[in-house]
C-alpha cells in the first residue's frame, strides 16, 4: 500500500493499522479522551465482571458499562448507555429512583461543534439503561457523542452515520464476530476490532452472551472466570445482570465505544438451541414457562443492546450503505418451528416447517429483489450451505464434530437440525429465488458454529460442482472464545483436526475453506469489484495478553457467486 490514502464508506481516510499512517481513533485514544486511562488501568479482578451485588463506585452517579452505539442510518444511529445513579441501582435489582440523563452528539472530540443534545429518563423499569436516536444528523459523517448526569460524564462514544441512499460508496469495511463465552477466555479479539481504527461497523452474528452457570459450559471445562448470577440465567433479574457483567469487560466497552454494531441473537441470547415455542435448554416448570423465559431475555437485550428494537416488535431489519451494499440482519429463532427429531425425520422438508416465518422470508426474498444496492449481505445466524458428515471419520472425531455443530444424527445426510439444513423447504425458497431471479452478489454472513468457513451455496448440491451453478456465497466466521473441535478433542490446534478438515471438504466439494480450531474474529472488506474476509486467530483466548495473527483470506468477485482464495 506505501503511502496510498484510501477512504471509507463515510469518506475518513484510512490506512490499514499493520501499515501506520492515518487511523480515525485507537482504543487508547478513546480510553484517554474519555477520561478513563486510570479505570482502564485499573486491577481487572476489581473492575471486569464484578459481582453485581458486590458491585460498589467511590463516585456515583457513574457509567460503569460504557456507552455504545448501533444501526446507523443516513441521517441517525443509535446511543446507549446504563447510569448507576445510586449504590442500590444495581443491575437487575429494580431498585434505584428514576433519573434524567442529559446526552450530546457532536462533530468534534472536543464537543466545540455540537449537532444535536437532549435529555432522556430512566429508572429501575429499564433497568437504569438509556436509549436515545438523535435525528437530522447528517450522512457519512463520523460523530463523538456522550452522556452526563449531576455533573458527572460519561466516556465519550465515536460513531458513524450511514451514506445517503444512492450515494456512491468506494469500500465498506466491518469486523464480524460470534459466539463470545464469558467463561471460556478473554475478549481480546474485541481488542483488536477496537485498536484498528479502520471499521465503518461491527456486525455481530449472534451468541453475545451465554445463558449457562458456572460449570456447565467454559474452556475445556476449565471456569477462565465465572458467570454472574452463578446460575443459568431464566429470569428477568437473571438476564440483566449477565448482560451488565459482560459490559463490564474493557475490550468490549473499548469497542463499543469505538464503533456502531449491527447485532442480532442467535440461541444463547436465550437458551441453547431455542425455538417459538421452548429450548433444549429449557425445562418447562422447573425454569418456569418458556414464553415468561423468552420475553424477559427479550426485555433484557432490547434494554442493554444499541439495537434499535422493543419488546413486542422486530428484529430483522435491513440497513444501506450507499449503493454499494445492504445488510439485512435475520431473526432465526423467534419463528422456527421445533428442531426435527433427527435428520432422517421425513418432517424435515415439510413446508409446513419454517426457520423464518413467513412474514420476514416475504421481507428477506423481497430484499433480494431490491436494486437499491450492488452487494446484498445477509446476517444470518446460522449455516445455509448444506453440509454432510463424511463416512471417513473416527467414533471419536463423530462424536467431537457433532458436539461441536449441534449434531443430533450422524447417517451421511445433512447433519445439523438446527440450521437450514433442518429446514430444507426454506432453503428451497431461499435458493429458488436467486436462482430463477437471477440474483447475484448475494453473501451471507454467519456464526453459531465456532468454526471458520467459505463456501459456495450450489442450487443443486447433488450435481455441484458439474453443473457450476452458486447461486450465493458464505462466509462463517470463528468463536471469540467458545470451544471448538480441538477443543473437543482434547488436542493441540491445527493437529488432529486438520483431517476431519479435509474430509469435510472432499465430502462436501462446494466448502473451499475449513477451519475448525482456531478462536478469533473476521474482517470483511467490499468494494464494487469484490468482497474479501480475512480471518485473524488468537494465540490463546486463556490470556489477557493474547496475540493476533491473519490466517486466512478469501473473497468474492462481483457477478461469480463463488468464493475463491484471495492472493
Amino acid at each position: 500500500m506505501g503511502g496510498e490514502q484510501v477512504t471509507d464508506a463515510y469518506g475518513t481516510a484510512i490506512r490499514h493499522p499493520q501499515t501506520g499512517g492515518m487511523s480515525s481513533l485507537n482504543r487508547r485514544d478513546l480510553l484517554r479522551s474519555a477520561g478513563v486511562i486510570a479505570f482502564a488501568g485499573a486491577s481487572a479482578s476489581a473492575v471486569e465482571g464484578r459481582p453485581a451485588q458486590a458491585a460498589g463506585s467511590a463516585v456515583l452517579p457513574d457509567f460503569r458499562h460504557g456507552v455504545a452505539s448501533g444501526d446507523p442510518l443516513p441521517d441517525s444511529v443509535l446511543l446507549w448507555t446504563r447510569i448507576t445513579p445510586t449504590p442500590d441501582a444495581l443491575p437487575g435489582s429494580g431498585l434505584g429512583s428514576d433519573v434524567t440523563v442529559d446526552w450530546e452528539v457532536a462533530e468534534d472530540s472536543g464537543f466545540l461543534r455540537v449537532a444535536a443534545s437532549g435529555s432522556a429518563a430512566t429508572g429501575p423499569s429499564r433497568d437504569h439503561t438509556v436509549k436515545v436516536v438523535p435525528a437530522g444528523l447528517r450522512p457519512g459523517t463520523t460523530y463523538w457523542y456522550r452522556f452526563s448526569v449531576a455533573g458527572v460524564t460519561s466516556p465519550t462514544g465515536r460513531t458513524r452515520t450511514a451514506p445517503a441512499a444512492g450515494a456512491a460508496v468506494d469500500r465498506l469495511r466491518m469486523g464480524v464476530v460470534s459466539c463470545a463465552n464469558w467463561q471460556a477466555g478473554y475478549f481480546s479479539a474485541y481488542r483488536y476490532l477496537a485498536d484498528r481504527g479502520d471499521l465503518d461497523v461491527v456486525l455481530h452474528l449472534g451468541d453475545y452472551l451465554y445463558e449457562y452457570a458456572p460449570g456447565e459450559y467454559q474452556a475445556r471445562d476449565v471456569v477462565v472466570r465465572p458467570h454472574d448470577p452463578a446460575v443459568e440465567m431464566t429470569t428477568l433479574a437473571h438476564y440483566r445482570r449477565r448482560h451488565a457483567q459482560y459490559k463490564t469487560d474493557l475490550d468490549l466497552q473499548a469497542l463499543h465505544a469505538a464503533v456502531p454494531f449491527v447485532v442480532t441473537w442467535d440461541d444463547h441470547e436465550f437458551a441453547n438451541d431455542a425455538w417459538s415455542g421452548g429450548a433444549e435448554n429449557h425445562t418447562e416448570g422447573a425454569e418456569g414457562t418458556w414464553v415468561v423465559r423468552r420475553e424477559a431475555s427479550k426485555q433484557a437485550y432490547a434494554e442493554w443492546m444499541p439495537v434499535r428494537f422493543e419488546p413486542g416488535g422486530h428484529i430483522y431489519r435491513r440497513f444501506t450503505f450507499g449503493s454499494l451494499a445492504s445488510i439485512s440482519m435475520l431473526d432465526l429463532r423467534s419463528y422456527r418451528s421445533q428442531q426435527a427429531a433427527s435428520v432422517a425425520d421425513p418432517a424435515i422438508g415439510s413446508p409446513t416447517r419454517t426457520l423464518t416465518g413467513d412474514a420476514q422470508m416475504n421481507w428477506l426474498l423481497d430484499g433480494f429483489s431490491s436494486r437499491q444496492a450492488q452487494w446484498k449481505l445477509i446476517g444470518n445466524p446460522v449455516m445455509i450451505a448444506p453440509v454432510r458428515f463424511p463416512s471417513t471419520l473416527s467414533t471419536q472425531e463423530v462424536g467431537a464434530v457433532g458436539q461441536l455443530l449441534g449434531s443430533t444424527t450422524i447417517d451421511g445426510v445433512p447433519y445439523n437440525v438446527d440450521q437450514w439444513d433442518g429446514y430444507t423447504a426454506d432453503r428451497s425458497r431461499v435458493i429458488g429465488h436467486l436462482r430463477d431471479n437471477a440474483i447475484t452478489d448475494t453473501v451471507f454472513l454467519t456464526g453459531d458454529i465456532h468454526s471458520g468457513w467459505a463456501c459456495d451455496v450450489p442450487a443443486d448440491p447433488l450435481t455441484y460442482p458439474s453443473n457450476g451453478a452458486s447461486v450465493a456465497a458464505e462466509l462463517v466466521c470463528t468463536s471469540v472464545t467458545s470451544d471448538n473441535l480441538d477443543d473437543i478433542l482434547g488436542t493441540p490446534p491445527r493437529t488432529a483436526s486438520l483431517a476431519v478438515e479435509e474430509a469435510f471438504k472432499t465430502a462436501n466439494p462446494h466448502v473451499k475453506y475449513l477451519d475448525f480450531d482456531s478462536h478469533g474474529f473476521s474482517v470483511l472488506e467490499v468494494t464494487p469489484s469484490a468482497l474479501r474476509m480475512d480471518w485473524y486467530v488468537l494465540s490463546e483466548r486463556t490470556n489477557r495478553a493474547a496475540t493476533s495473527s491473519l490466517s486466512a483470506s478469501w473473497q468474492v468477485d462481483a457477478g461469480t457467486q463463488s468464493v475463491r482464495l484471495a492472493r
